[in-house]
């Protein structure tokens, strides 16, 4: 399955004094079985377009297609319940997400609103806490306890024991080590080449160019680029313009060039750059 925005704008707090516009006209897809990267300044839409992508919010105007559910702006919730099912969004801080007793009951709880028993919803959750690097210790504390890396992972967790078609993450290595953030990139890659979609909201460009391979640049509502990584990274100076950037090697090599040497394309990712350089 995958999601289409058509002609999309949103407005917060709409026909109030306090009224503000944070879509557009967008116009968006994300293909099933991408992997795809929002990028943007805060303020530029992207947590309203994640908060669209599994019907936390409905349209102001446009149409939004998740599967064979169609989000207007006239949409009422009991209708578009079963969208979050199929589509698990992990917000930015996850003390937001976590909320029972224990980890385990945590993180069963999403199967079993949807009807799981709670033997099999149990089930599920071991397997998912597991699969985030969650020991069985762990497992009867309280999800407060824990370390603010280990509350991301338990957070992830319970979006994973809702078996979605589509992960939706906003920002997910933000406050992390290097190495909790490689582990938790590494999860998500296997993830998507087992067949799932991954939507990443990021502010790294590195992780865009290295996981990605769609990107939807967003400039204060608007999408103003948007294509493969290897093509949008070509243009240096507008990605510095808005203050996004590029991958640090993608810089490295734009410097090279000012300096004489030829590139072809500009590489995003170490291993291009050495191939470049070795072969030529």
């Amino acid at each position: 399955m995958g999601i289409t925005l058509q002609q999309v704008s949103y407005t917060y707090q709409a026909n109030t004094p306090f009224e503000g516009r944070a879509l557009f006209g967008v116009d968006l897809e994300i293909v099933e079985g991408s992997y795809t990267a929002l990028i943007g300044h805060t303020g530029s839409g992207k947590s309203t377009i994640l908060q669209l992508l599994n019907g936390l919010n409905v349209p102001t105007a446009g149409t939004v297609l998740i599967d064979e559910t169609v989000i207007t702006p006239t949409s009422v919730n009991k209708d578009i319940k079963q969208v979050r099912k199929k589509v698990g969004l992990v917000f930015q801080f996850p003390e937001s997400q976590v909320f029972d007793e224990t980890v385990l009951q945590d993180v069963a709880f999403g199967p079993q609103n949807f009807g799981v028993s709670k033997e099999d919803a149990e089930a599920v959750a071991r397997e998912k806490l597991s699969l985030v690097g969650i020991d069985e210790d762990l497992f009867d504390r309280s999800p407060f306890e824990l370390s603010g890396g280990q509350m991301r992972r338990v957070a992830i967790a319970g979006i994973l024991a809702m078996e979605p078609h589509i992960l939706v993450l906003d920002e997910p290595t933000a406050g992390l080590d290097p190495a909790g953030r490689k582990e938790l990139m590494a999860i998500f890659k296997g993830l998507h080449e087992a067949g799932m979609t991954i939507v990443l909201v990021t502010h790294l460009m590195d992780d865009v160019a290295d996981f990605a391979d769609f990107v939807y640049v967003l400039e204060k509502g608007k999408v103003v680029r948007s294509g493969k990584p290897s093509v949008v990274f070509q243009e240096v100076d507008f990605m510095e313009s808005i203050q996004l950037g590029v991958p640090k090697i993608t810089k490295f090599a734009a410097n090279l060039e000012r300096r004489g040497f030829v590139f072809e394309k500009l590489p995003i990712t170490i291993e291009e750059f050495t191939e470049v350089i070795t072969h030529g």
